[in-house]
């Protein structure tokens, strides 16, 4: 299909980010955001799904090795301690970079 435009990219990435910034107000990060993970319905309103390597606990001191390797944060394949909230951030950037 291609990329979708800079227009759509803004919209998608409001969306997101209003998404995320719910989600880590509750405590929760994602550490799995790809583009398979986001339904999309006919108004172009965005849903993420698979909460399967999501948690809430200690969200900014991670050491477990999770996500989809495309997607994922330089410091989760290096091993390092790394923050949820950053993690989900990075793959966001990930996926705006594919869609526009």
């Amino acid at each position: 299909m291609g990329g979708m435009g800079e227009d759509y990219g803004r919209f998608f990435l409001n969306q997101m980010i209003e998404v995320v910034g719910y989600m880590q107000g509750k405590g929760v990060v994602h550490r799995d955001l790809k583009l398979e993970n986001i339904l999309v319905d006919e108004m172009m309103n965005l849903k993420v799904a698979d909460f399967g390597f999501a948690t809430y606990k200690k969200i900014t001191k991670l050491q477990s090795y999770r996500g989809t390797m495309t997607y994922m944060a330089p410091e989760i394949k290096e091993g390092k301690t790394y923050d949820g909230k950053q993690i989900d951030m990075f793959s966001i950037g990930v996926i705006l970079f594919i869609i526009i």
